[in-house]
């Protein structure tokens, strides 16, 4: 199988792709990436000498450079995407260049190479916040951050040619990642980060907003099972069955890095901050799939990482 991912530098892309090479040595998996701020090489350190994984450094809203690498694969995992909610209050301009214009690009050219399988890699955030129950796969889509409505309007994309042109695509949307390698803006590694280095952590509003946890490795071996086991055309949401208020993921970094609730400085909320995210994953564990790792011990494995590995985080922080 040869499989072209998308934004295979970035935390999720490049633990995928580190998941694959190592479960399928027989597969050759081309990364393309803009090495955008979040995209880095250091990710990929370990596997570049890999005869079976190539890079390439590129624009996936180019479409010579998608052509060209597009016609050496037979499947497409697309993780390419602007995600940092708070970069898009300040400017969704490029989130609707990157997630949508790159989207299609993509597409078009699935299309015109005839991939096998396109798989999306979505969010949860597209469906908006949910203060009771959780959402199906079936549910509207109401967005409320420049991000999430580029990554709804990047889904309903590709819903659009696999009903018009048959293109054999799959959507997942999955809740927060966390896990090695996650760049130091999001709130593990950000909380974890600051601590390490003496500084307080920064909570929204009460920290009493809600979402649901999944290790990273987790997500990758689900994309993984959607990738050969799923039927095309449908959506798959992801979960960790871990839902946590942001305040009690700070107080589990705070004993864990063995620091003190002195530490928290609550800031002013985030515009717009939906208040729970929450998925129905049954129907992906309907076919066999679930979670491996516990959240503590995942969670665990996570802060050791950062703390063992300032070489990685500290430049980027610096």
């Amino acid at each position: 199988m040869d499989i072209l991912v998308t934004g295979g530098s970035g935390f999720i892309g490049s633990n995928f792709i580190r998941h694959m090479l190592e479960k399928y040595p027989d597969y050759r998996i081309i990364n393309l990436d803009k090495l955008t701020y979040a995209g880095n090489p250091d990710n990929l350190k370990d596997v570049e000498s890999n005869p079976n994984y190539s890079f390439v450094h590129g624009d996936i809203c180019d479409v010579f450079v998608v052509s060209k690498v597009m016609q050496l694969v037979d499947r497409v995992v697309h993780f390419a995407a602007e995600s940092h909610v708070d970069r898009s209050l300040d400017d969704g301009s490029v989130f609707v260049r990157t997630n949508v214009l790159g989207t299609h690009t993509l597409l078009e050219s699935a299309l015109e190479h005839d991939i096998k399988r396109f798989v999306h890699v979505s969010t949860d955030e597209v469906y908006g916040s949910i203060n009771e129950g959780s959402f199906k796969e079936t549910d509207i889509l109401v967005p409320s951050s420049p991000y999430s409505s580029s990554k709804a309007g990047s889904d309903l994309l590709v819903q659009s040619y696999y009903i018009t042109h048959k293109l054999p695509v799959i959507i997942t949307r999955c809740t927060n990642n966390f896990g090695p390698y996650q760049y130091p803006e999001k709130l593990i590694p950000l909380f974890v980060t600051n601590l390490l280095d003496g500084r307080k952590v920064p909570v929204y509003g009460t920290g009493q907003n809600i979402r649901d946890w999944i290790y990273v490795l987790d997500h990758c071996k689900a994309i993984d099972f959607v990738l050969h086991n799923g039927s095309v055309g449908e959506i798959y949401n992801i979960g960790g069955g871990a839902e946590k208020t942001n305040l009690e993921i700070t107080g589990k970094i705070i004993e864990m890095v063995g620091s003190d609730e002195s530490m928290i400085e609550y800031v002013k909320d985030r515009l717009g901050h939906d208040l729970r995210y929450s998925l129905d994953c049954s129907k992906l564990r309907g076919l066999a799939w679930a979670p491996e790792y516990d959240f503590n011990k995942a969670l665990e494995l996570t802060v050791r990482w950062y703390v063992e590995n300032r070489w990685w985080w500290e430049k980027l922080k610096h």
